[in-house]
């Protein structure tokens, strides 16, 4: 395992706590600070210690040594998940994230058309899907996903806003599609989102929204949404062309490592209302929220539980091939557990302080710091393939361990 000095991104949702406590520097930090990414992306890799290379660039230079031969086959010179720790207070934009096919035809349109990369009207920015799993570090509170037409319906019915009836009646005919399209159409969405905010029974997240955003259609999109709150441990997924948005909390995020965001509101960022519409999926999403599994690791963290009772590892089952994400908690009662997972492997501190060893390596992480794994180090086995070797973490904390899926 190596260090890694891991970049801090600073939006203007972030928190000037979260992480700057974790890390054990001063509060509040000078700025926001929304997410901590570690990883490869090319829009800001780790530095990896002690050489002072990017991730990336290291990648790039032994890709089938980093990665391993066979995550190199599947997914290219690329490491293909995105751990992060997100810290938000403030809502981030309504936003959806396209398919892999469409990722990749759009990528390829805007290239051919000479849309420069960094430029704000841009939509696509590489050609890859970004399915994402969040996992509440404390409280998280988020909008996930379409509520059922017909509740929703009689939802909306119940606020006696006469603007709102085409939407109603969409709804009850369910039509999520229709009923999305005349909103975020809407000619005078700041009149609707007044009407709206001064309706008897309309929810104190719509004032929340509207104070930030008043002339945001997205202020009365977001009553077509589950707004769920998740639990510490509690996960949401959110699949290609799912609509959402993150509100407030601290979590841990692995994603498929992709920037391809379509924001259909409460931004002040570019917003492409069609080619949104043209990724959405209009169905329900009934049960948004996921619960950890306990996964069997070796080292006796089978047969034993934490003091509390509850198992030392955990997981989030999703179906992606590019990532996986394991929750490990240490105490006195299990001080050490096994995790026997092949190629290229990340781990983040988030409590207390955990010895992570691959078998090459033995580091000491610390909450707000975090190592990487390669598939296979010169020294594992003389052919250069992944040995297997499991990742065994000590101590008495919480990590969370990002990992290429088994799907």
């Amino acid at each position: 395992m190596r260090l890694l000095r891991s970049p801090i991104r600073r939006y203007a949702w972030g928190s000037r706590s979260v992480i700057a406590a974790l890390q054990g520097r001063p509060v509040p930090s000078p700025e926001p600070e929304a997410e901590l990414w570690v990883g490869a992306h090319p829009g800001d890799p780790s530095v990896v210690e002690p050489e002072g290379a990017s991730l990336a660039e290291l990648i790039s230079e032994a890709p089938a040594r980093v990665l391993g031969e066979e995550v190199l086959a599947r997914f290219g010179r690329r490491l293909p998940f995105l751990m992060k720790l997100l810290a938000a207070d403030a809502p981030l934009s309504l936003q959806a994230h396209p398919d892999a096919g469409q990722a990749a035809a759009g990528f390829a349109a805007e290239e051919a058309a000479g849309v420069p990369r960094d430029a704000p009207q841009r939509r696509y920015a590489d050609p890859y899907h970004k399915p994402e799993l969040l996992v509440a570090v404390s409280e998280f509170h988020a909008l996930c996903g379409f509520r059922e037409p017909a509740a929703t319906a009689e939802r909306l019915a119940g606020l006696r806003v006469p603007a709102l009836d085409p939407v109603v009646g969409a709804l009850g005919e369910g039509d999520l599609a229709g009923a999305v399209r005349w909103l975020l159409t809407h000619p005078e969405p700041a009149e609707l989102v007044e009407a709206v905010v001064a309706a008897p029974g309309a929810p104190r997240l719509v004032g929340e929204l509207a104070a930030a955003y008043p002339e945001d259609v997205g202020v009365v999109v977001a009553l077509l949404l589950n707004h769920v709150t998740l639990r510490p441990g509690e996960a949401i997924f959110m699949p290609a062309g799912n609509l959402h948005a993150y509100l407030h909390g601290t979590g841990v995020e692995i994603m498929a490592a992709s920037d391809n965001v379509l924001r259909g509101g409460l931004t002040p960022k570019h917003v492409d209302v069609p080619e949104l519409l043209r990724v959405l999926r209009f169905a329900p999403l009934a049960e948004p929220v996921r619960r950890p599994e306990p996964v069997a690791p070796g080292g006796g963290g089978a047969r034993r539980s934490l003091a509390g009772g509850e198992s030392p590892v955990v997981t989030w089952r999703v179906p992606v091939a590019e990532l996986a994400l394991y929750r490990v908690r240490l105490d006195a009662a299990v001080p050490r557990v096994e995790l026997p997972v092949a190629g290229p492997r990340a781990v983040l501190c988030l409590a207390g302080e955990v010895e992570v060893d691959d078998g090459v390596a033995r580091v000491t992480l610390r909450p707000g710091s975090a190592a990487f794994g390669a598939a296979c180090e010169p020294n594992w086995d003389r052919s250069g393939g992944a040995t297997g070797a499991p990742v065994v973490l000590g101590g008495a904390g919480e990590a969370y361990l990002a990992a290429v899926g088994a799907f």
